[in-house]
């Protein structure tokens, strides 16, 4: 059965803590119905726009984003079809997850590939295993890397499917698992074509079911398709003689803090809305002060000295500015003072 081989450096541990503390965060954030939506909305479009453009697709985000909402847009079918089809198969992913699935099986794998490739590939390439060789090439029409043979990938994929449902898989964080996934996945390139954009989905996949992200704001992709050379070349550190995946795992990990972190942002400031809203309507703050309130929210208690240093300003300026959203009945002051700290009411 296959086994990844892989070290849990520092920089994983750090980037694990850093990635549980945002997801605490999120998970638990107050958010309207509404901004909830936009959220998972936003996320959809996002992936469907970065996972296919890491492949060459040349759609821009706000053409991904006219074309999923119904408008004619100026570009070729194939390239079209490309983002609908990524659309179709994180629908898939949904419904896999509200089914409540355990298990993912090579059927699941070959269905994401099908309705990634539909109409794109011919029917017997699409959804199936590839029956030639394939190689990985660069720009400059260089070899860089070469999968197993085709005879290999069914006896490979069925070992790689039997330790994804093993305990010992089970047992992995499933950031872990989900970067050991896509590495072996893409390693084995089990298809001719759409395997990158195949083995993000499995990766996505994989988290959803293991219960990491929930909510379905969480958007990877971004994260890969903002420097593909260093996708690629983090790919490429693996030395096939002794697959240690470790410096790979170490990429995957800091590109899921960095998304979970632009989540955990941009929940925070709807939340704040939110809280601000409910308390006092519809009031105007301006930037500091919304910066003070956002700061409250991650942290348990803010100074004057704190807020000296956040805008460099003088400590008679600081306290001026606390009490105005003390006046506001946003903060309140705690202790004498001297030692005194502000708190969100």
């Amino acid at each position: 059965m296959f086994k990844p081989n892989f070290r849990v450096t520092n920089k994983i541990i750090n980037y694990l803590a850093d990635i549980a503390a945002a997801r605490e965060l999120i998970l638990n954030a107050s958010l309207l119905p509404q901004w909830e939506v936009k959220l998972r909305k936003e996320a959809i479009v996002k992936m469907a726009h970065h996972s296919t453009s890491i492949e060459g697709n040349p759609l821009t985000l706000e053409q991904v984003t006219n074309l999923l909402a119904g408008k004619e847009i100026a570009a070729w079918d194939k390239d079209k079809r490309e983002i609908v089809n990524y659309v179709k198969v994180l629908e898939y992913i949904d419904r896999l997850g509200e089914e409540g699935v355990k298990y993912i099986t090579e059927e699941i794998i070959l269905k994401i590939h099908q309705l990634t490739t539909q109409d794109i590939l011919p029917e017997g390439q699409s959804g199936c295993y590839r029956k030639v060789p394939v190689a990985v090439i660069d720009g400059h029409h260089k070899v860089i890397f070469q999968p197993p043979p085709k005879n290999k990938v069914p006896d490979l994929m069925r070992d790689f499917v039997s330790w994804l449902n093993s305990d010992q898989a089970h047992e992995l964080y499933p950031v872990l698992l989900s970067g050991i996934s896509h590495y072996e996945f893409v390693r084995i390139h089990p298809f001719v074509d759409g395997n990158g954009r195949t083995a993000r989905a499995l990766a996505t996949l994989i988290l959803y079911l293991k219960g990491f992200d929930t909510k379905r704001f969480f958007a990877l992709d971004d994260y890969y398709n903002e420097d593909r050379g260093r996708y690629y070349a983090a790919l490429q550190t693996v030395e096939q003689k002794t697959l240690d995946i470790t410096p790979w795992l170490e990429y995957f990990c800091e590109g899921v803090a960095v998304s979970m972190n632009r989540v955990k942002a941009a929940v925070l400031e709807l939340s704040f809305d939110k809280r601000v809203k409910e308390k006092k309507g519809q009031i105007f703050l301006n930037e500091r002060q919304r910066e003070v309130l956002k700061y409250l929210q991650t942290n348990l208690k803010i100074t004057t000295e704190t807020y000296q240093k956040m805008f460099n300003v003088s400590e008679r300026t600081a306290r001026n500015h606390l009490n105005e959203l003390v006046k506001l009945d946003l903060i309140k002051p705690v202790g004498p003072q001297k030692g005194r700290y502000y708190v969100l009411v």
